[in-house]
């Protein structure tokens, strides 16, 4: 149980990626006032957590009223998990955002899709799948993701003395980390898929 809590809390911060959103928010806030900014704030993880709880609830039967096996989709979500793991190790960051919109920015590109990223998407219905883990083991990832949230919550409350401490080179750096974890455990769920981990145990 804790070693699933653990993968999953790996797997969701890695797509969540807290550090990114946190830099992307510094960037889109700067010219709002500290009150504007924590509102901001709350509205971002707010939008996003009902998104990916909206996720997790009816993602799979979305796919299997359209025909698709989870097992179809475990392929393709890692392949895809794999890609938006290897755009985050070779981002170029985005200090070069405005900080001015016309829109609400809690709701895009904040909420979606810089927090409920779509691989973040992909990955709390994969977790969840209906067929594999239990109703409390479902409760278990799902209160782990708005662990998660809360997380990205006090990142972006504080967001301006984090990045000053640590830096743009900080932030990029465990950006960066962050996303070659993504891509490794990517590649697992593709060899889940597949069986292929099975047989390289039996190898090992």
């Amino acid at each position: 149980m804790i070693d699933k809590i653990l993968h999953d809390f790996l797997i969701i911060w890695a797509t969540i990626d807290p550090i990114g959103t946190m830099a992307l928010f510094v960037g889109l806030t700067a010219k709002l006032s500290a009150k504007d900014r924590r509102k901001t704030a709350m509205k971002t993880v707010l939008y996003a957590a009902l998104i990916l709880v909206g996720a997790i609830l009816v993602g799979q039967i979305i796919l299997n009223a359209m025909g698709i096996s989870l097992l179809s989709f475990q392929v393709a979500g890692g392949i895809i998990l794999f890609l938006f793991g290897l755009q985050m190790i070779f981002s170029q960051g985005t200090s070069n955002e405005s900080g001015e919109s016309r829109h609400d920015i809690s709701v895009f590109p904040l909420a979606i899709p810089a927090t409920a990223s779509p691989g973040a998407i992909l990955a709390v219905i994969l977790i969840t799948d209906n067929h594999v883990y239990t109703v409390t083991e479902q409760v278990l990832t799902t209160a782990t993701m708005l662990s998660v949230l809360l997380a990205t919550l006090v990142l972006l409350w504080f967001s301006n003395s984090i990045i000053k401490v640590i830096g743009e080179g900080g932030a990029s750096l465990l950006t960066r980390l962050m996303g070659m974890i993504l891509a490794a455990l990517s590649v697992e769920f593709v060899m889940e898929a597949l069986g292929i981990g099975q047989w390289v145990n039996t190898l090992t």
